[in-house]
């Protein structure tokens, strides 16, 4: 059973039985937007180009980045599946996937900070059918989901983050919107959260 994520809230990633997640996918969905007016069936739809990205954290210090750019991370714990520049058909899919094998996850590393963000500049009151979800990559199972449209004015948001807890990862919902075409434009506000 899946979980609609609200901002700030934490659930651990310890399975029911008690073991533990060994990987781990985040998914990115979005619409591609229609066009209006006269001539809008035959331009198709505009182009959102939504970003997934994750960064990994040590001690409050970033030690690398996975993003459309750089698809795996240094280790190989983290990769990101490529990079999708328009949005999808509005089923539901995954548009962008990044996934984390979380036992391969250096000791070192202690967060995973997962961003959005529009590098074509549209804000989330723009863009439709947007979420985010995590799910056991071994089962398929959905274990949480949050969303993103009607997010306002802003061009980011600060999803969640992975951390090491005592039992073991845990996810924290984030939501937190932000400004920003790239995830160096994200840094900021999410240094504020780790």
């Amino acid at each position: 059973m899946s979980v609609n994520l609200s901002k700030g809230q934490r659930i651990s990633l310890s399975k029911s039985d008690g073991g533990a997640l060994t990987a781990v996918r985040m998914g990115l969905g979005w619409q591609a937007a229609p066009r209006k007016g006269f001539l809008a069936k035959l331009a198709g739809t505009r182009e959102i180009d939504l970003d997934a990205s994750a960064l990994l954290f040590a001690g409050g210090q970033l030690t690398d980045v996975v993003f459309f750019q750089h698809l795996v991370s240094e280790d190989g714990s983290v990769r990101h599946l490529g990079d999708n520049l328009t949005g999808g058909a509005g089923a539901g899919d995954d548009d962008e996937v990044i996934l984390v094998d979380l036992p391969r996850v250096p000791g070192h590393v202690d967060q995973i900070v997962f961003t959005v963000n529009s590098f074509t500049g549209q804000t989330f009151t723009e863009v439709q059918n947007a979420f985010c979800r995590l799910v056991d990559e071994r089962t398929g199972q959905e274990l949480a989901r949050y969303t993103l449209s009607g997010g306002g004015a802003y061009t980011a948001q600060i999803m969640a983050k992975l951390h090491r807890g005592g039992s073991g990862w845990q996810l924290t919902a984030l939501g937190e919107p932000a400004a920003g075409r790239t995830f160096q434009d994200l840094l900021p506000a999410v240094a504020a959260h780790l």
